[in-house]
């Protein structure tokens, strides 16, 4: 008789119908007797696990894919994803880092071939000030920030954070002493700044005057080397980009850019040097360079040509020495123009 009044398994909408419930239960009820807040709590975790257990699998089993579509869909039928996020705080370390890996499957999971995460987060785009300025609370920064990256996937999210006032935020985050805050903060920022080709390359040309400003001064510009050792990279990343030749022309068009790059060739550390480099190209290759330019790249000329006479990167690198070629050649080359 007892196999009988066995339980049934519970399906995975079950389990995020438990689990809703008992965010419900966190979201509204702080003063609730403390063991049964705690025993709720438990319950909360161990549903979190098993939700992450469908959703990635097992060591002894891999991810049913109709599992996963029937969780997804039950997950953004209601506010779940709402309710997970808000109370994410509530939560205990173990959990919150559950909750930010089943947030991060969520969103490449298709039900019927469509993100049905992408429709959600368009409907419910306030969730993204709560994670992007999650940035601000030491102890949820690297969840929020984790979960921030995935919902940028995106486009249609990732142009709601490009176009809010988070972004100026980024340039003061990315500086942060507490390093795993400031290199999760500029992970967000590369991956905002490169992912999706043409709402970066519209971004880019509509905010650029404050933009490349900020991004001089607080980044290339930092006392700290690893911050100007990244916006380097990440400069030259942009303005290579062929979506992004508009900004890159109107960036090497200008003095004070040139003379910042010039002092990052000056930099002791070889990797600054070799992506300053990068970018320093771009201002000796434009075939329609200003005067103002060309007097600066002729007063310097001899001290630049000197540098590139021994400048090269650890390991051989043709297409460096083919463009190093080409960079003294446009130099050597340069007449003095009147303004």
């Amino acid at each position: 008789m007892k196999g009988l009044f066995k339980s049934k398994p519970k399906t995975p909408v079950d389990l995020v119908r438990q689990t809703r419930d008992l965010l419900i239960f966190a979201d509204s009820k702080p003063d609730s007797r403390e063991s049964k807040r705690e025993e709720k709590f438990a319950s909360l975790s161990k549903l979190l696990r098993e939700l992450k257990q469908i959703l990635y699998g097992n060591s002894e089993a891999e991810p049913v894919s109709e599992a996963c579509a029937q969780l997804t869909q039950e997950f953004f039928k209601e506010n779940t994803l709402r309710l997970l996020i808000v109370c994410l705080p509530k939560l205990n370390l173990e959990a919150r880092k559950d909750a930010t890996q089943i947030v991060a499957n969520l969103q490449r999971q298709q039900v019927q071939s469509r993100l049905i995460a992408c429709d959600y987060l368009e409907a419910n785009i306030d969730l993204m000030d709560i994670l992007a300025t999650g940035y601000e609370n030491p102890d949820m920064a690297l969840h929020y920030g984790a979960m921030l990256r995935e919902c940028i996937r995106h486009q249609s999210v990732a142009r709601y954070v490009l176009e809010s006032e988070h972004m100026k935020k980024f340039f003061d985050i990315i500086q942060l002493p507490n390093f795993d805050i400031a290199a999760d903060a500029a992970a967000t920022f590369k991956e905002l700044l490169t992912r999706h080709k043409s709402t970066v390359a519209e971004f880019l040309s509509k905010n650029y005057d404050w933009f490349f400003a900020e991004y001089n001064s607080k980044l290339l510009e930092s006392p700290n080397y690893i911050t100007r050792r990244q916006a380097i990279k990440l400069l030259g990343d942009m303005l290579l980009d062929r979506s992004n030749s508009a900004v890159m022309t109107r960036y090497a068009s200008s003095r004070d850019n040139l003379r910042i790059l010039m002092n990052l060739l000056r930099e002791s550390s070889k990797s600054i040097q070799i992506e300053a480099f990068h970018v320093f190209k771009l201002f000796a290759a434009n075939q329609n360079k200003p005067a103002d330019i060309i007097s600066i790249l002729v007063a310097n000329r001899s001290k630049l040509l000197r540098l590139f006479a021994d400048f090269k990167p650890d390991k051989e690198d043709e297409q460096f020495e083919a463009d190093k070629a080409q960079v003294v050649r446009e130099i050597a080359g340069l007449e003095p123009r009147d303004h």
